[in-house]
């Protein structure tokens, strides 16, 4: 029998995430869904697609390594920055307990929402705001995952918001970017800087007046 677009892919990201966890998810989550029409036939490859309000679909590559990095656990509560597709929002949630996504464009959170919910995933909350705030009412967190680029430095609200042994994982840098691994200690944060990456910036909101 023939495999999957989904399962090829998740195939395909086996040398870079040996979590079988997650890669059974990549396997089993039809990517399509949260591309344009326009870029289904693209589904698949291992590369970035456009979405609305200039925002992208990340590299599959990229997005399972963030995932294999943030250890995650089946009950873990997970903040995720960037909505986006809604893409590592649904994995995220197919790996861990239970997900808050933040998004600052409306647009792209209600298409998420819409995907997510027809998809069948109902351990997802859905909030409108400034990714750099986090969410302090719901922390703290077992991990962050930041799927957009942060600037030169982490928001140090987001590395407050990490609970005891909890890991964040993000892009850091304007013109060069790397992944940073943030993990919270006893003794403070224990960060490591690791490849090279591209994300689009991460979108603050205008300052409050």
């Amino acid at each position: 029998m023939r495999m999957s677009g989904a399962s090829e892919l998740a195939e395909q990201l086996r040398a870079v995430a040996g979590d079988e966890r997650v890669l059974a998810a990549i396997a089993s989550l039809p990517r399509e869904h949260f591309v344009p029409d326009r870029e289904r036939h693209r589904a698949y490859e291992n590369v970035a697609l456009p979405i609305a309000c200039e925002q992208t679909i990340s590299q599959p590559l990229v997005i399972a390594r963030m995932l294999a990095l943030l250890e995650l656990r089946p009950d873990d509560r997970v903040l995720d920055v960037g909505t986006g597709s809604g893409y590592h929002a649904a994995l995220l949630a197919m790996l861990a307990g239970h997900v808050w996504t933040v998004e600052r464009h409306p647009r792209l959170s209600a298409q998420a929402q819409r995907t997510i919910a027809a998809l069948g995933l109902s351990n997802v909350e859905f909030v409108v705001g400034d990714g750099c705030r986090g969410l302090p009412a719901r922390a703290p967190f077992d991990a962050i995952n930041v799927a957009a680029a942060t600037g030169e430095a982490l928001p140090p609200a987001l590395e407050r918001q990490l609970a005891a042994q909890g890991r964040l994982v993000a892009p850091v840098g304007t013109a060069d970017q790397h992944l940073v691994l943030v993990r919270r200690t006893a003794e403070g944060f224990e960060r490591k800087q690791l490849e090279a990456v591209r994300f689009v910036p991460l979108v603050r909101a205008e300052p409050e007046t």
